[in-house]
């Protein structure tokens, strides 16, 4: 006669809480050490110093995390510590500080900065975009939050010339509904062809003869920015575009709605939004 196992007690239960504890503990100091011999790898093949920041690949670490996600863990918690783990490893192989501009609201700022960079990546105010844009010019490896919404000033023109900073990402990478760090921002660093992902490409537009008739005519598929641009009927437009569409396509549209073109520039590019419908 076979009897039934015993339900494990809470002593049972907590030991296995503290033994999968441990174990995680060990598999961090286990990647920290593949990351020293990663440093020393770049160190022998003479790249150390070049960036650290690999968006695309950051971006597939993320789909598959979600992918595989179910219990009773919140995905908030799960993605929050992913980011941290990417964020404070990328910082380990090269130092970086990540700038902010505070303008929009510096709770929601701080929020994002913290949920995607964790506490060891230095955290730098300003009080403007072109703060932050200057910051990381200046900079060797630095990162800039800049916002992704409407009633800003067209701080995407300055991302223009070849060697300013451009788009790399677009946070929060997982997006839905009751997001902990909700606010939409673009993450600006200098140039990384190597390493970019270029699923939505973003372009900065500046027309004249803007009026609603042209912003009617902007197509569905185009998220765009828009803020005054010197002339009084002039506008700054930043138009990020999904794949499988053309900036020329964009540009048809303004001019077919009387708007003129005076001039237009790729301003960077980033991995399409991952939504999560609840």
């Amino acid at each position: 006669m076979t009897h039934p196992s015993a339900p494990p007690s809470l002593a049972d239960l907590r030991a296995e809480i503290d033994r999968i504890d441990a174990a995680m503990h060990h598999l961090l100091m286990e990647r920290s050490a593949i990351i020293d011999r990663l440093v020393q790898v770049k160190r022998t093949e003479g790249t150390e110093g070049g960036s650290a920041f690999r968006p695309a690949r950051e971006a597939d670490m993320m789909r598959r995390l979600v992918e595989r996600h179910h219990g009773l863990l919140p995905l908030d918690t799960v993605e929050s510590i992913w980011r941290v783990i990417i964020a404070t490893f990328t910082y380990v192989q090269a130092p970086y500080a990540v700038h902010a501009d505070l303008a929009v609201g510096e709770p929601a700022m701080r929020d994002s900065a913290r949920f995607h960079f964790g506490f060891t990546v230095p955290f730098v105010p300003h009080m403007g975009a072109s703060g932050v844009i200057e910051a990381v010019e200046a900079s060797k490896g630095d990162l800039g939050l800049l916002p992704a919404t409407v009633g800003t000033i067209p701080w995407w023109t300055a991302l223009e010339p070849e060697r300013a900073p451009k788009i790399i990402a677009r946070l929060p990478f997982v997006e839905r509904a009751d997001h902990p760090a909700a606010l939409p921002v673009f993450v600006v660093s200098h140039p990384i062809p190597d390493a970019a992902v270029t699923e939505v490409r973003v372009y900065s537009v500046r027309v004249s003869g803007w009026s609603a008739r042209a912003g009617h005519a902007l197509p569905a598929f185009a998220e765009v920015l828009i803020a005054p641009d010197e002339a009084l009927d002039g506008a700054a437009l930043l138009v990020s575009l999904p794949p499988g569409h053309d900036i020329g396509e964009v540009l048809t549209a303004l001019k077919g709605a009387g708007a003129g073109i005076r001039g237009m520039c790729a301003v960077g590019s980033h991995a399409a939004i991952h939504k999560v419908h609840a």
